[in-house]
């Protein structure tokens, strides 16, 4: 019992924040069943799946297929057929009969196909996927982590941690709900690797209340696995506090996450002659790396700014704050983990090294509520994102791009079909933050709004 305590209060941590602490799924009963109830596409393997599981070792291998199109405006007209597979290696020592309050994870993360990244036109990746383990075909560690809970109040995590692990209730998780990254991610915190060796203290002073500090590598990556240099351009530290609420008998949480890095970074700030180089050198992980982008258009439009004339300005420290809840409006009486709900994030940042400013994220998500369909869910959300007035000023006004803000409107419907197969039609409006683009001349043309169909097909092995 102390055990799912331990992991109830890990998956609400940095809910609708930033990073999380990724712990074990809860194992069922047994993994075997007929085709349309077993929790996994290939049963209990002969029995040996439940042994495994009594002894706290869990292998699990899932897949997504998320094929998108473009229907209106954008970049180019066109579709991608990207896909992703993802193990999960976990180990409960306790239950292996080793000692108690012990976890090891390793998760890795493949990628296929092609994406829209670049033919959308917009500044944040319309599918979260599209970015791990890269934004091109790749395979790398997502997650190699130890977790050791010494009480049932204080935990401690160590190794390569998983900072974008789906864990809320209404957004956060790609692999079932939204895809666009602005509303799974607080995009304020565009500086915090996806991926990266840290360690985390989790403490929980009451049932209610979870305080939690973390300390990363600020250069972590999926593909970068050596800790050779890591820590050796400083830190990315973050704090985070969480509440749980019960108004009117429902349950939300509200949380409040601060981070700060005192990594040498590229400032927003630049003489022109710099501003290529600093976008090539300037790393935003949860952005999709916008930087060639941009800079094709100095290669057509201003050759010269290509030649750095002074050395580059840089920042010392940047830090990011974000507000964020979550909150069943209704559910169905005895019923924890269905309803209908609603969540909020607000992010601010110093706009220095940092190219957003501000972000926001609102929604609406209805869990198990559709007549008939138990285990289905479905959302729409919006999602703003406010760029720094530091952010290349020269290029904005000289192109007249635009780069103040873009936003985001997404549907979605998940049918679980059976436990291990879902499908999930998606539809986003995107108001790109690039006013317009280069055609394959040089010459600019307006971007008009972005409309995107997609679905995605998960399959759990």
């Amino acid at each position: 019992m102390k055990s799912k305590l331990r992991l109830a209060a890990l998956a609400t941590l940095f809910s609708a924040s930033l990073p999380a602490l990724a712990m074990p799924e809860a194992i069922p009963e047994t993994w075997g069943g007929d085709l349309a109830t077993r929790p996994r596409l290939t049963g209990d393997w002969g029995g040996l799946r439940d042994e495994m599981a009594k002894k706290g070792i869990v292998l699990d291998v899932d897949a997504y297929w998320t094929p998108q199109t473009i229907t209106s405006g954008g970049r180019d007209a066109g579709g991608s057929n990207w896909g992703n597979a993802i193990v999960a290696l976990t180990v409960d020592t306790g239950k292996l009969g080793l000692w108690p309050g012990g976890y090891f994870k390793v998760q890795t993360i493949s990628s296929f196909g092609n994406n829209l990244l670049y033919d959308s036109g917009a500044m944040i990746p319309a599918n979260e996927f599209w970015m791990l383990p890269n934004t091109k075909p790749d395979t790398g560690i997502q997650e190699l982590t130890y977790t050791q809970f010494f009480s049932p109040q204080f935990g401690l995590q160590l190794g390569k941690i998983n900072t974008i692990a789906p864990t809320n209730q209404f957004h956060g998780d790609y692999r079932t709900g939204f895809l666009n990254t602005a509303l799974n991610l607080p995009l304020v915190a565009a500086l915090v690797p996806l991926s990266a060796y840290g360690a985390s203290v989790l403490y929980l002073p009451s049932h209610d209340i979870t305080v939690a500090g973390m300390v990363l590598d600020p250069n972590g990556t999926i593909l970068d696995d050596s800790l050779n240099n890591a820590f050796s351009d400083g830190v990315m530290a973050l704090l985070s506090g969480d509440i749980k609420i019960k108004p009117f008998g429902l349950p939300g949480h509200q949380n409040l996450t601060f981070a700060w890095s005192n990594k040498e970074r590229p400032s927003l700030i630049q003489d022109p002659s710099n501003i290529a180089r600093s976008l090539l050198t300037a790393r935003y992980p949860r952005l999709g790396n916008p930087g060639p982008v941009l800079v094709e258009i100095l290669e057509k439009q201003a050759p010269a700014l290509l030649i750095p004339t002074q050395p580059l300005n840089t920042e010392n420290e940047t830090w990011a704050a974000v507000y964020s809840f979550e909150q069943y409006l209704w559910q169905p009486e005895g019923e924890s983990k269905r309803g209908l709900g609603t969540f909020f994030s607000f992010g601010l940042s110093d706009g220095k090294a940092n190219p957003v400013k501000y972000s926001y994220s609102l929604g609406l998500v209805g869990k198990g509520i559709v007549p008939g369909r138990p285990h289905d869910e479905f959302g729409i959300g919006w999602a703003l994102t406010e760029f720094s007035d530091n952010f290349i000023p020269y290029m904005r006004d000289t192109f007249n791009l635009g780069l103040h803000r873009e936003s985001a409107v997404e549907v979605y419907y998940n049918f679980a079909v059976t436990p291990w197969l879902s499908i999930s039609p998606s539809y986003q409006y995107i108001s790109p933050a690039l006013d317009k683009v280069q055609d394959g001349n040089g010459n600019f043309k307006n971007l008009d709004n972005t409309q995107i169909l997609g679905i995605r097909v998960g399959l759990r092995f």
